[in-house]
């Protein structure tokens, strides 16, 4: 996934100065208080969310309980993929869990350019791809790692954003219960792995 990263990144670097600004005609930097929606369950996606500061979860709502699926960290980009890629209504939730601000690009606009700009096209497709890339993984480690090893993961590529984090989310996140969750902590707390 790093190379890939790194081509999406030499990509954007190398994108015409009128390419550039018709990307910025598109997108608008917009602010979210913490608690606040990017996007409802029900609401069709219409926009990318560029997670420049703050942070953001995806959850759905299952019987009443909430279930997060992602959490957003600054330079993420947060979107319900079905529901922007098919524009149909979202099975999910995104909200804000701190102050946030982001670079929102427009679904249709964004559409429109790919056909006049095809190399927008490629940067798309790189998205996608990391995306599928980035979920595969996570699919993997949710069934090859056991939730300790997964707490431990997300302290370790996360750990200035856990502070911040409800401990439910988190929970909810490693699909365990909160009193595993305390468990887990307690444990590497006790051998100073936390």
């Amino acid at each position: 996934m790093t190379n890939l990263l790194a081509e999406i990144d030499a990509l954007v670097a190398r994108l015409p100065a009128t390419v550039q600004q018709a990307l910025d005609r598109v997108t608008s930097r917009q602010t979210f208080a913490r608690g606040d929606y990017l996007l409802r369950q029900g609401d069709v996606c219409r926009y990318t969310y560029f997670i420049e500061t703050g942070l953001a979860r995806k959850y759905y709502l299952v019987d009443g309980r909430e279930i997060t699926t992602e959490f957003y960290f600054s330079q993420d980009l947060a979107l319900s993929m079905t529901s922007y890629t098919i524009q149909v209504p979202s099975q999910e939730f995104i909200q804000a869990l701190e102050n946030t601000t982001a670079l929102r690009t427009d679904y249709r606009a964004f559409q429109a350019l790919k056909t006049q700009f095809p190399v927008l096209m490629e940067l798309d497709l790189r998205l996608t791809e990391y995306y599928a890339l980035w979920q595969e993984e996570r699919l993997r480690q949710f069934r090859t790692l056991d939730a300790t090893q997964r707490y431990e993961r997300l302290l370790r590529t996360q750990s200035q954003w856990v502070q911040h984090l409800q401990l439910t989310h988190i929970a909810s996140y490693l699909g365990v219960s909160i009193e595993t969750l305390s468990r887990i902590r307690a444990k590497l707390a006790s051998t100073n792995r936390i």
